[in-house]
């Protein structure tokens, strides 16, 4: 835990998907074709866009209460605040089978030190942790979905062996088999558990030493890591977050705490923006950017071997840059012709950004594009023409709401302007 840090808070996230059971009927987003935004182009509800029977796997998210003071309502991927026990050096004896592996087995990442984002990059010995921050911040994100959402991801003591020769095989060819939940105790026992990790993160510890289990941080891969826009949830709501993803083989059963998380939902990709276009509900900018990567897969095997293979390419932090300009206002990503050459990564000024210009002339006037565009809270749109860093992938065309989106993996160009596929 970086206690250094005065304008950011670390926290993680996790993208958890899991295979829809065939036989049983899973709570799904709803969504009405006839509630999209007046006269759109073309949007995800169109007859072009894959359905929901083409996924054979469901997201997790969870409705934050309207009494949140960080995104009220907001539905979001489970994650929260690292706490400092996700650092302790408690963890060291519980993974000690995995000390001598890079990581506790995590393998090394490609990326070169120098470009890594400061949260994984962070020699956290110095800051008196013998515990590594790939480390921790996969434990705190499996903490927070377990606080969130009942959903416990750990790995038996009895099956460490089966751990430890999956990751020999990863180390041959490249893959292994999805995740899969663990009955280290009863439902009651377990839910005991949870409320007294809710009461103090410290129990997580304890309650992995006396269930004999451990977080299972090798089914949590490396995305991404977004901050908070400054100047706009205040000075005290500024996260750096870890954005890791995770392929359970089933849907687990699922639940909500009724304080922080009021309601949690199970849905395809496409159900989730289409349930957005159609403001049934509203998610953040990084929901919205993550779920359009997860439509370049209809299968979980796929995007679990995209997951896994990719992760240990390392990513790129992004600080999204608002410009206000006559008709909208624009969040622009790192790569964007237009995102400052110099960014105050500390957190310590807020920086925004104003034009005259309307969204036509700031367009046109554009070569590289990296730009989430809003015209409102529920009408935005994607526009990207630049090659994703670290073999990453950038969202599918039409992963928008009532306008426009292009994408280097499928837009075309003429005259240097992109053409939207939307």
């Amino acid at each position: 835990m970086n206690t250094a840090l005065v304008h950011w808070k670390e926290a993680a996230t996790v993208i958890l998907t899991a295979g829809m059971r065939r036989t049983s009927v899973v709570d799904s987003l709803r969504t009405s074709i006839q509630k999209h935004s007046p006269n759109p182009p073309v949007s995800w509800t169109q007859s072009s866009s894959p359905g929901r029977s083409a996924f054979d796997y469901e997201v997790l998210l969870l409705k934050r209460s309207g009494k949140s003071g960080f995104m009220p309502n907001a539905y979001v991927f489970p994650g929260g605040l690292v706490d400092s026990s996700d650092f302790s050096s408690e963890w060291v004896d519980i993974f000690r089978n995995f000390a001598h592996s890079p990581n506790f087995g995590l393998g090394v990442v490609k990326q070169a030190p120098q470009t890594r984002p400061p949260i994984f990059a962070t020699d956290r010995k110095k800051l008196g942790s013998p515990v590594p921050g790939d480390v921790a911040f996969r434990i705190c994100a499996v903490r927070e979905t377990f606080e969130e959402s009942g959903v416990l991801l750990v790995v038996p003591k009895e099956e460490e062996n089966d751990v430890l020769k999956s990751l020999e095989n990863r180390e041959n060819d490249g893959v292994t088999a999805l995740a899969q939940l663990s009955n280290v105790c009863g439902e009651k026992y377990l839910a005991n558990w949870r409320q007294l990790v809710i009461q103090n993160p410290l129990n997580f510890i304890r309650m992995c030493r006396e269930l004999e289990c451990l977080p299972n941080i090798w089914a949590l891969h490396e995305w991404g890591n977004w901050l908070t826009p400054t100047a706009v949830y205040g000075k005290q709501r500024r996260y750096d977050t870890a954005f890791f993803i995770c392929c359970l083989k089933n849907i687990p059963y699922t639940v909500q705490d009724e304080k922080e998380i009021v309601h949690f939902k199970w849905s395809t990709p496409i159900e989730v923006l289409q349930s957005y276009e159609a403001r049934d509900l509203w998610i953040a900018p990084p929901q919205l950017y993550d779920l359009g990567r997860l439509c370049h897969f209809h299968s979980l095997e796929a995007l679990h071997h995209f997951a896994q293979q990719r992760s240990l390419e390392g990513c790129e932090q992004w600080l999204p840059i608002r410009l206000t300009s006559t008709d909208c206002y624009i969040s622009l990503l790192p790569g964007d012709a237009l995102y400052p050459e110099q960014v105050d990564m500390s957190g310590q000024s807020d920086v925004n950004m104003r034009t005259q210009k309307s969204l036509e002339e700031i367009q046109q006037e554009s070569s590289s594009l990296h730009r989430i565009v809003f015209h409102d809270p529920y009408t935005t749109s994607l526009h990207i023409n630049i090659t994703p860093k670290y073999k990453h992938l950038s969202p599918l065309p039409a992963t928008s709401s009532g306008s426009s989106s292009s994408s280097s993996s499928g837009s075309e160009s003429s005259g240097g302007k992109p053409i939207s596929r939307l």
